[in-house]
């Protein structure tokens, strides 16, 4: 947790050569670091001023502009210095080690997000934005980023939370005051609350949803025998040229990823080797990673050939019974122009049944909406950025809230309907950071940048 009596210091800009390099300062000791480092006073907050960097022996290592930026009216809430030089990594490292020779000491990742966060300057949703802003792959992702670090999605949940305690105060009423526990359990006012408590997380919940997906993507997977047109289908999505296609079996040998945006949802296409029996090592090995991949896929994509007049039912059978889920497989038909037949989408025993053509890209334009329907995408403009924990901590939530109204309901037990009250709240307060192990914070500021 927060040192506050240490100066951190880190480089702020990416590795490499620019025409400018960020050093940052942030503690109590940073005016006094950057004056030694300057051997000038600072200008007032927020001026940009020219200063010369010096080093030990009063050489000029660097040149540059010194701000300052004066608590808490800075990014963490304590006194910062940015120091702008020339960004070439040799004098971006000297000028960091002539700061921790003058006192400072080197930055964890995320050390400076996580000083803020702990000095109310930000919750935790906002300071995970920072890092799905920098991170973003689209302009969706980067606007939903936006949003949560303005604070939209903080301010869905901390309306949830409102109404949650607001039913607890009923509650604990209730229990207080044992000879109105009837009047109070009883009545349906508490349930109604507690009903529209538990729409309101599932409407928090469906957004979300979304902007996890704007985050995190899709992982499609595209597998089936040798020449059924994988690699075409792949080229036909991505709309390049990336994998090898010939006539010859087995051409692909090993697993194949192009990252894609498909009707602004981001997407891991990933192109396997043909699933068979085969002598050949280095294509087994190709197949066994195969199979990894469509373990751990958000979506299968069969692809077989039409012309062949082979039961894709039968083959998904075969070939990954295991993974034989509506949910995740989707039965893609190609080389539906050597066939005469028309580009449809069908139902085949509950499981979407998609005919194409790969090379004509033909009914490639259904393909692409049937999986973002699949996936459930529908951006709004309000859409912010989730994570995986959020949805974790709400379906928490859910869960402790049917634990609620089943005491009520079922029992009239207020004491246990209290209790599951308080655990709902603690879950869906950890989506901010309310209810937050030291664990978790490491963990979630840990994956950021150094300097961020």
């Amino acid at each position: 947790m927060l040192n506050r009596t240490t100066t951190i210091a880190a480089i702020a800009t990416p590795p490499g050569r620019g025409g400018v390099g960020v050093i940052r300062l942030s503690g109590p000791k940073s005016y006094e670091i950057a004056e030694a480092l300057t051997k000038q006073p600072l200008a007032g907050a927020r001026y940009a001023a020219f200063r010369k960097f010096y080093d030990t022996a009063g050489e000029i290592m660097d040149e540059g502009l010194a701000i300052c930026f004066p608590n808490p009216h800075s990014f963490t809430g304590e006194d910062v210095v940015e120091l702008q030089g020339h960004g070439g990594p040799v004098i971006q490292n000297a000028l960091l080690a002539r700061l921790l020779e003058l006192g400072a000491i080197a930055a964890k990742a995320g050390e400076f997000s996580m000083r803020a966060f702990e000095n109310g300057k930000m919750d935790l949703v906002q300071a995970e934005a920072i890092a799905d802003l920098i991170d973003a792959t689209s302009q969706a992702a980067a606007r939903s980023a936006v949003r949560s670090l303005q604070g939209a999605f903080s301010n869905k949940v901390n309306t949830v939370l409102e109404q949650l305690v607001h039913l607890r105060l009923h509650v604990e009423a209730a229990i207080d005051f044992p000879e109105e526990e009837i009047d109070f359990l009883a009545d349906g006012k508490i349930l109604n609350l507690l009903d529209g408590v538990a729409t309101a997380v599932t409407q928090v919940q469906q957004s979300a949803r979304q902007g996890q997906l704007l985050r995190e993507g899709l992982q499609v997977v595209i597998a089936g025998k040798p020449n059924a047109g994988k690699s075409s289908l792949l080229n036909a999505l991505a709309g390049i040229e990336r994998a090898i296609v010939t006539d010859i079996a087995g051409t692909t040998r090993d697993v194949l990823h192009e990252k894609i945006t498909l009707n602004g949802l981001p997407i891991t296409l990933t192109d396997t080797a043909g699933l068979r029996e085969t002598g050949d090592i280095v294509e087994k090995e190709g197949i066994r990673r195969a199979i990894k991949e469509i373990e751990q896929a958000d979506l299968l994509l069969l692809v077989y050939d039409l012309s062949q007049g082979e039961d894709p039912l039968q083959l998904a059978q075969e070939y990954f019974a295991e993974h034989i889920e509506a949910k995740r497989l989707m039965l893609i038909g190609n080389k539906c122009d050597l066939t005469g037949a028309e580009a449809a989408i069908a139902d085949l025993n509950g499981f979407r049944h998609i005919a194409v053509s790969a090379k004509q890209e033909t009914g490639v334009q259904a393909l692409i909406e049937a999986i973002t329907a699949h996936a459930g995408f529908q951006p709004e403009e309000d859409t912010f950025i989730a994570r995986t924990r959020h949805l974790d901590a709400m379906k928490r939530t859910q869960l402790y809230l049917a634990e609620a109204r089943e005491q009520l309901v079922v029992y009239n037990a207020g004491e246990l309907v209290a209790e599951s009250l308080r655990l709902a709240q603690n879950a869906l307060g950890e989506i901010t950071g309310d209810f937050s192990a030291d664990d978790l914070l490491g963990k979630i500021f840990g994956s950021f940048c150094i300097g961020k």
